[in-house]
Parts: structure tokens; C-alpha cells; sequence
């Protein structure tokens, strides 16, 4: 299991912290341990108590269980990193935007203006860039006048050695010369991430009832099998989500057995495709643990980041950033593009 070794040696919090950063919005902590991992000392920000617990639990840094507001006090950091709510900019929500009550941004923009770290790093859903595109554009004016260059990419994960097709919006905001991180070569399938565990059945195992069988071969047949939602051990697994891995069945990321049986994901198995080392551990009841994982940032990309933002304080070369162009409207998105504003 070379995957599994590797995040698993790879993805451990170092002890000799050299720069701060302030992980606001931190869930269980999947971004702040990526950059652990890299020596990083994280201090998380998190409402929800279980995913605090897990990231006290795992990470050397500290997670305090808070609900952030703006003009709340925060100790000097270097970065600033987080994820800002989704749900008012998920294509499987209403997409109410700036005017859903969980809005974070102006939470993170107050953060960034009152700490001015030297860089600070931000991911969303893709809908920002759509029917939310207006708010992004005003989000982004409002850290230009802070005096950083922004630059943001729509990051698959499956492109970093994640086994998981999942695209996010990654926003950086710093201070010059910083590069996104290059992609890897190959890619990661379900099975080499948990071959060994795909097709047993341990007490825990919760199997697809024969109505639901039927619903799936009713979908199956409607939709030609076209996308079949059961994972294919060749080939890397769908976006995970809350939603679909105690969700409902048409969309539920699930296991074939060989036996012809279908069982919902085990927690750890879906721990493992969100690129989550063996050793860390998970608080809270079945559905809090899969939100946790659902919610969180692959660490195996926040890693890959993280050695970007090295990279970065290694050079020393940033500068203070100038306004360098106007707004423009944003040009064709393409599949992983580069922006810089």
C-alpha cells in the first residue's frame, strides 16, 4: 500500500514550528495539518465542537471552539488560511450568497485587515466564480485594497495524489512571488487507496437495503449506467461529500462487494480518499465524523500548498504588493487556470 505508507510518514505535524498561522473556519483540521507537516504552527478557529475535539486530538496546534465574528481579537500570525463557509455558494444549496447568514467572508476579510500577514490562503466551492460571480469580484476588490496581489485556481485534488476527483477554488493573497504548485504525473485510484479494505465487512458495515437495490437499478437503467455510482477500484472516486456518504442513494458513494452486495463507505475508508493518514482519528457520532471528513480540505493538497507557501518565505523576495491592474471581467475558465489580480 505505497499510497497509504506515504501519507501516512508524510503527513505527520513537525515539532519546530517557524511561522504562525491563524486557520479560521478549520473543521477537523485537514488544511491546517498539510501545513503542519511542513513545520508550520496552526491555531484553529472552529464552531463546531466535535471537529474541534478531533483537531486537538490529531495536530499539535491548538483548535479553539469559537464562533468568529468581525473585530474578534486574534493573536499575530504570519497566514492566514481557512475555508469560509460553502454552503451559501454550493451548487447543492440555494446559493443565496452575501445573503446567507453564513456568509464568512467578511469574517476572513476583517481577519486579514486587522493581522496583514504576509500571505493568506483561502478555499471555496467553484459556484463562487458563477451565480455568485459578483460577490467574488467585490471580495476580491476588498483584499486588493489591502495590498496584496491575488491570484486564484479552480485545484483538483486528483491532480496532487489525492484519489478523489474534487475541484475547489484556491485563493492566495501575498505580498509577490508566489507560484502554485505544480501537477503530479500520476494518478491515484480507489484501490490502491483502500484495496485492503474495499471488500470486507466488519461489524460496522452498513448494507444497502433491497429497496434501495432497487432504486439503484431502477437510476442504473434510466440513466444507461452512464455514471454509475458504485466506486470503481481502477479509477479515482467521485467528489466526497456530506452529502453522499450518508446520504441519499442515488448519489451515495458506496462499495460493490463480490458477493454482488452494496455497502455504504466505513469512515476510514473515506478518510483514506480524502487523503487522511490511518493514525488520525476522528470525534463525534457516525454523521459528525463524516461530515468532518466531507467538509475538509484533502491534507495530502494542503501539503502540496503548504510547500508552495515554504517556497514562498524561503525566497524572501517578497514586496509590498501595488494595484496592478483593473478589475476585468474574468475571461473563459478553462480547466485549471491561473488568475492574477
Amino acid at each position: 500500500m505505497e499510497y497509504c505508507n506515504y501519507i501516512n510518514e508524510v503527513l505527520r505535524p513537525q515539532r519546530h514550528p517557524k511561522l504562525r498561522a491563524l486557520d479560521l473556519f478549520a473543521g477537523c483540521g485537514g488544511l491546517s495539518l498539510g501545513f503542519e507537516a511542513l513545520g508550520f504552527e496552526t491555531i484553529g478557529y472552529e464552531m463546531d465542537k466535535s471537529a474541534c475535539e478531533t483537531y486537538n486530538k490529531n495536530l499539535n496546534g491548538t483548535c479553539h471552539e469559537a464562533k468568529l465574528e468581525i473585530g474578534f481579537e486574534y493573536p499575530q500570525a504570519d497566514i492566514v488560511i481557512g475555508g469560509p463557509p460553502c454552503q451559501p455558494f454550493s451548487v447543492w444549496g440555494y446559493q443565496k450568497g452575501a445573503t446567507d447568514s453564513r456568509d464568512g467572508f467578511p469574517i476572513f476579510i476583517d481577519a486579514v485587515e486587522r493581522l496583514n500577514p504576509s500571505l493568506f490562503l483561502f478555499e471555496n466551492v467553484r459556484g463562487l466564480l458563477y451565480a455568485n460571480k459578483g460577490y467574488f469580484e467585490n471580495v476580491i476588490e476588498e483584499l486588493k485594497k489591502l495590498g496584496y496581489y491575488i491570484e486564484y485556481r479552480l485545484l483538483n485534488a486528483v491532480n496532487y495524489g489525492v484519489p478523489q476527483n474534487r475541484e475547489r477554488l484556491f485563493v492566495v493573497g501575498h505580498k509577490g512571488n508566489f507560484c502554485f504548485p505544480a501537477y503530479e504525473g500520476k494518478k491515484v485510484s480507489v484501490s490502491e487507496a483502500i484495496g485492503d479494505l474495499m471488500y470486507t465487512t466488519p461489524p460496522e458495515s452498513k448494507f444497502l437495503t433491497p429497496s434501495m437495490d432497487a432504486y439503484v437499478a431502477t437510476y442504473e437503467k434510466a440513466s444507461c449506467c452512464v455514471k454509475p455510482r458504485d466506486l470503481n477500484p481502477d479509477k479515482p472516486a467521485r467528489t466526497l461529500t456530506c452529502r453522499n456518504l450518508a446520504g441519499a442513494t442515488s448519489d451515495m458513494q458506496r462499495i460493490r462487494l463480490q458477493d454482488g452486495r452494496r455497502r455504504r463507505l466505513l469512515h476510514r475508508e473515506a478518510a483514506r480518499l480524502q487523503s487522511f493518514p490511518d493514525w488520525f482519528d476522528f470525534c463525534g457520532n457516525e454523521t459528525k465524523r463524516f461530515n468532518q471528513i466531507g467538509n475538509a480540505v484533502p491534507p495530502l493538497l494542503a501539503y502540496r500548498l503548504a510547500l508552495s507557501v515554504k517556497q514562498y518565505f524561503d525566497a524572501g523576495v517578497f514586496h509590498s504588493a501595488e494595484r496592478i491592474m483593473e478589475e476585468n471581467d474574468f475571461p473563459n475558465m478553462g480547466e485549471y487556470p491561473l488568475f492574477q489580480l
